[in-house]
């Protein structure tokens, strides 16, 4: 891999993702309640999310399921495009 590699890398809330794109979810920001919540629902680092719809809720699958998140909770997922 390149030296300059993990430049390249691009980084964004999940609400900035394109729809139909995927990233791979690299952090959960908030408060911990939050974030465990996210992890039960089964969004947790290094999982694949897939950004199917939307606007004020966002329809995304990962790991073979749909879930629905409204917008203020996707602004607390981090993802590297894939």
């Amino acid at each position: 891999m390149p030296a300059n590699a993990s430049s390249l890398v691009r980084r964004m809330p999940l609400t900035a993702l394109p729809i139909g794109a995927s990233g791979r979810v690299c952090e959960l920001s908030g408060q911990a309640e939050f974030c465990q919540r996210l992890r039960e629902m089964g969004v947790c680092e290094s999982v694949v999310i897939e950004k199917i719809s939307g606007r004020g809720t966002l329809l995304c699958q990962l790991c073979n399921t749909r879930i629905a998140l409204s917008d203020r909770a996707a602004q607390h997922i981090v993802v590297e495009i894939m």
